[in-house]
């Protein structure tokens, strides 16, 4: 289950050491350690992170075909979180620790900047081959995020991305060491961690305001 600590004035949200999927437990737990972060006035910014293998490999697609009933209120809390941490009003950076698959790989996109391992893990969003298509308001969160040819490249052929082609693609900022990685992000939180969050949270609302209108649709 996702863990909350403070590097003041960081707060580095860990998602786990397993798959790090979206189960509804896992979606009302990092809701909490959100209003936790978004709570305060003081200098802050955001973290994420997984340990281990995986930052997040998104939707938990056993437990949604076990509760077909429920798919659609399911649904609708991951596009919650998606359309939170776009628009959340203290800097966020995803250190991308292994594989960010589907969702989980979203979950990335949603954030300022995103730091990701260079020798290991997969940057990938696999709907073309599981058949899956894009929700609209996934598909607005990574357009927006992406070069038009960038977004058809990581959407159309779920290609996988190791860490280096993810930068030179432009579904990651910036790559580091495993060693280093934790403190790349957090460097880089810190960097703009200064910002007033109504300010903050006013220009990500109107610079995301498509795609988290229709994340929330």
């Amino acid at each position: 289950m996702p863990t909350l600590q403070q590097r003041e004035p960081v707060y580095v949200l860990d998602f786990g050491d397993d798959e790090n999927r979206f189960t509804p437990d896992w979606l009302s737990e990092t809701h909490s350690l959100l209003d936790t972060v978004t709570s305060g006035t003081d200098a802050a910014a955001l973290v994420t992170r997984g340990t281990g293998k995986f930052y997040s490999n998104g939707l938990d697609l056993e437990w949604l075909a076990a509760h077909g009933d429920d798919a659609e209120g399911y649904v609708t809390a991951v596009h919650e979180l998606l359309a939170r941490m776009l628009t959340l009003p203290v800097p966020t950076v995803a250190a991308v620790n292994g594989h960010a698959f589907g969702a989980g790989a979203m979950l990335a996109m949603a954030h300022d900047h995103r730091v990701m391992r260079a020798d290991r893990g997969f940057f990938c969003f696999p709907e073309a081959d599981i058949n899956i298509p894009f929700t609209p308001g996934m598909a607005a969160l990574i357009q927006c995020k992406l070069t038009p040819s960038a977004a058809v490249a990581s959407m159309t052929t779920a290609r996988r991305f190791g860490g280096e082609h993810a930068r030179e693609l432009g579904l990651v900022d910036e790559t580091a060491s495993e060693a280093d990685l934790l403190e790349r992000a957090v460097e880089r939180a810190g960097e703009r961690a200064g910002k007033d969050r109504g300010t903050l949270g006013a220009i990500k609302t109107t610079m995301f305001s498509s795609a988290a209108a229709a994340l929330r649709s």
